[in-house]
């Protein structure tokens, strides 16, 4: 009788580590397909916003011909662009360090009780 009811802890013990597991997993694939998603969205934008800005340019750059100012907005906004992609990578990237490193510490803490 008794060892029976210590096999029946052990399975449930089992269990419950199964089940974190499970639940860690999960919720980092979920971060890290929203984080891929986020960067994408943001390139797609990016090139939908160079593609705009040198259409515009072009077009005025026929009307006012003052290739000068139009060199000068088009590195400008190409500058920027690349600032904002990188600022947002570089979120990316420690988002989903800190979910791993919480996601860790969770499993670190329920296996230890």
């Amino acid at each position: 009788m008794e060892k029976e009811r210590d096999r029946e802890r052990e399975r449930d013990k089992r269990r419950k580590h199964w089940r974190t597991w499970e639940a860690a997993i999960v919720v980092v694939v979920i971060v890290v397909v929203v984080v891929v998603v986020v960067v994408v969205v943001v390139v797609v934008v990016v090139v939908v916003v160079v593609v705009v800005v040198v259409v515009v340019v072009v077009v005025v750059a026929e009307v006012v011909e003052a290739v000068v100012v139009v060199l000068v907005v088009v590195v400008v906004v190409a500058v920027v662009i690349e600032v904002v992609v990188a600022v947002v990578v570089v979120v990316a990237v420690v988002v989903l360090v800190v979910v791993l490193l919480v996601v860790v510490v969770v499993i670190v803490v329920l296996v230890v009780k």
